[in-house]
């Protein structure tokens, strides 16, 4: 799963490829702003990534795109 999270002041948003379902996702989301004042994720290689919820500006969830590899020939 691909959780893109867009924070303040920042640039780029913040991409973290976890294995946790998006439903799972969405919970931990909805209790961070409910009454946390961070949101914590895991990734898909165990490291755990911590954003203040005052910080958000947007959480997108969605299935992971297979990478492409090379080159194509347009037409």
């Amino acid at each position: 799963m691909e959780v893109k999270i867009g924070v303040q002041y920042a640039h780029r948003e913040l991409v973290v490829e976890s294995n946790q379902t998006p439903a799972d996702i969405e919970k931990l989301v909805a209790e961070a702003f409910a009454g946390g004042t961070t949101l914590s994720l895991e990734d898909d290689k165990g490291r755990r990534v911590l954003v203040p919820v005052d910080k958000i500006t947007f959480v997108e969830i969605a299935e992971s795109a297979p990478r492409q590899v090379g080159f194509t020939a347009g037409r």
